[in-house]
């Protein structure tokens, strides 16, 4: 038998459904002020694909993301494609990310493939620090 060669997997890893979704974080205690937006958004900035030198947030990998009034934060995310190596794992590490920031309770990250990733949606920040422009 042939040895694999040490970047293979023994077999794939299906791409997580459409919908998957990672949790973190703890509810806020009675009386405590929520995150603003702006935080949420630099905790996502802290966030990279391992495989892009850019943050998740300039690359546009993050649909839509909500605060609510007790705290709670909904993130809808992609990722550039579906068999990207660390598709079941980024959610995870995006909530993770969130739920650290002072003011945020339960964090709920969702995945979509729908509407498919593109490069139009980078920052031109992103752009630039790929060489895009």
């Amino acid at each position: 038998m042939m040895p694999m060669h040490p970047m293979m997997s023994r077999a794939a890893t299906p791409p997580p459904d459409e919908g998957f979704e990672a949790t973190a974080g703890q509810p806020l205690t009675e009386g405590t002020a929520p995150a603003d937006e702006a935080a949420v958004i630099e905790a996502l900035k802290t966030v990279h694909d391992p495989e892009i030198p850019v943050n998740i947030h300039d690359l546009g990998l993050i649909y839509e993301h909500t605060v609510d009034d007790k705290g709670d934060v909904f993130v809808v995310m992609t990722l550039t494609a579906p068999a990207c190596p660390v598709a079941g794992e980024l959610p995870g590490e995006v909530a993770e990310a969130v739920a650290r920031v002072e003011g945020v309770g339960k964090v709920t990250v969702r995945l979509t493939w729908e509407p498919p990733w593109t490069p139009a949606r980078m920052s031109d920040l992103a752009k630039v620090a790929l060489d895009m422009f």
